[in-house]
């Protein structure tokens, strides 16, 4: 569920993203994720408004998805793809809606510019696992994120071993990646591979 200041979006278990008006209680408008070629629509859905309270951030484990949060008509979508190939666990905005935090199923996060949905950098799972974890016989990932509520490149990770792991860039950056060129208007976001910042793996520090 997520509120803005006239309506909160929900997505339900048939796969539609609902749009209710907070003053009556009535549904507005009721629309299917778009999903993948081939994907069903199982799995949890996860919504949150952008800081502009125009635009909708879907997040499912095959896609991330930005919607026109008015007309609930999707604008941009990028799916799991090349170094980020796993389900999606979790997604969330940064503080100031620059940039999406998404986990991933194999232990990985990726930093994605807001608009475009063009991926910054990949945050290893080296970075804040240890070896022993890395090698052990049970699989941890991240499954919760939380971004920081004034530092927009700093953010949490819950991980399914009950850890949780604050994370933000070297010193030396300062913030993740660099901003992507202008985006061509392709609403299909598979194109982010080709913006991959310059970052290694392992350049995230955590706390």
């Amino acid at each position: 569920m997520c509120i803005s200041k006239t309506i909160y979006s929900t997505e339900i278990i048939s796969g539609q993203l609902c749009v209710w008006s907070i003053d009556s209680w009535e549904k507005r408008k009721a629309v299917p994720i778009q999903l993948p070629a081939g994907k069903a629509p199982v799995g949890e859905t996860r919504v949150q408004f952008h800081s502009d309270q125009l635009r909708l951030l879907v997040a499912h484990e095959t896609q991330l998805a930005i919607y026109d949060a008015s007309k609930m008509e999707r604008i941009r979508q990028w799916v799991p793809q090349d170094v980020l190939p796993a389900p999606i666990s979790y997604a969330a905005y940064s503080c100031n809606s620059q940039l999406i935090y998404a986990t991933f199923c194999d232990g990985n996060t990726g930093v994605f510019d807001a608009d475009s949905l063009r991926l910054r950098c990949r945050i290893a799972p080296s970075t804040y696992f240890t070896p022993a974890t890395l090698n052990g016989s049970q699989a941890v990932y991240p499954f919760v994120v939380a971004a920081h509520p004034l530092e927009p490149n700093q953010f949490a990770l819950g991980l399914t071993d009950g850890s949780v792991k604050v994370i933000e860039p070297n010193e030396s950056e300062g913030k993740w990646g660099t901003s992507p060129p202008m985006d061509n208007g392709l609403m299909n976001g598979r194109t982010a591979s080709s913006t991959t910042s310059n970052h290694t793996p392992d350049q995230g520090t955590q706390r």
